[in-house]
């Protein structure tokens, strides 16, 4: 996890069943969606909210990607970043391009599997970031978390079977990708990572949160990303 998206991502989803109910979800209401473990495309989860919400006529799905993404993106998710205004534009970073160097200086290598649409995860990884053709596996690159095959390409890309290969996350289906990976591909040791997301580092929720994680399976549960080296030294050792 690399970027704080309650500001742009969740507050999408909220506006976007807004926009067709007039109501507001809670954030409770979509922690405890994305703790199914099977909502991690927020398109999907969005219509999700308005089935539980009871609509009797849900839109069709193509026109709720637009309404979300004139939420998210404010302008051509295929266009020019500059132009966009959306809540993309409301998103602190979580970690510094030197985190990746630091990673890089302990021969960990390492990639990305976000379900973030193509544009928005070199938005943040190459502009923002300023990496250089990291290893990413974007929306529509492979089928949506928790299903592995995203997962098992990257890490057949970075590593060899010999070697532990770890997934930080911060969703119950970022670890059940994991687990899904383990059955998949049994002879390599793959390592779960759970992280709880920003908007609940500082609530009373945080600790039951970070149980659904490792009710989940998540080897380890860390305070925040820049943590993870460490953890990985732990997990391996």
């Amino acid at each position: 996890m690399i970027r704080d998206v309650g500001g742009s991502y969740r507050k999408a989803i909220v506006e976007t069943v807004h926009h067709y109910s007039g109501t507001r979800p809670h954030a409770e209401s979509i922690d405890a969606l994305k703790a199914e473990g099977c909502w991690n495309n927020d398109w999907e989860a969005s219509l999700e909210l308005l089935r539980r919400q009871g609509e009797q006529e849900l839109p069709a799905f193509e026109a709720l990607v637009e309404v979300f993404n004139d939420f998210y993106f404010g302008g051509d998710p295929g266009g020019d970043p500059a132009a966009w205004t959306g809540f993309i534009r409301n998103e602190p970073l979580l970690v510094e391009a030197a985190f990746f160097a630091e990673l890089s200086a302990a021969n960990v290598c390492w990639g990305f599997v976000s379900g973030a649409e193509p544009p928005s995860a070199r938005f943040v990884l190459e502009t923002r970031l300023g990496l250089q053709q990291p290893p990413l596996i974007a929306m529509g690159d492979a089928p949506d978390k928790p299903d592995p095959s995203g997962f098992l390409r990257l890490a057949s890309a970075l590593a060899p079977a010999s070697v532990p290969v770890a997934y930080l996350g911060d969703t119950v289906a970022d670890v059940t990708t994991v687990v899904r990976a383990r059955q998949a591909r049994s002879g390599q040791h793959f390592i779960s990572l759970g992280v709880a997301p920003p908007h609940l580092q500082d609530s009373h929720r945080r600790g039951a949160y970070e149980e659904q994680l490792r009710a989940a399976g998540a080897d380890a549960v860390i305070a925040r990303t820049s943590d993870v080296l460490a953890a990985l030294e732990q997990a391996i050792a």
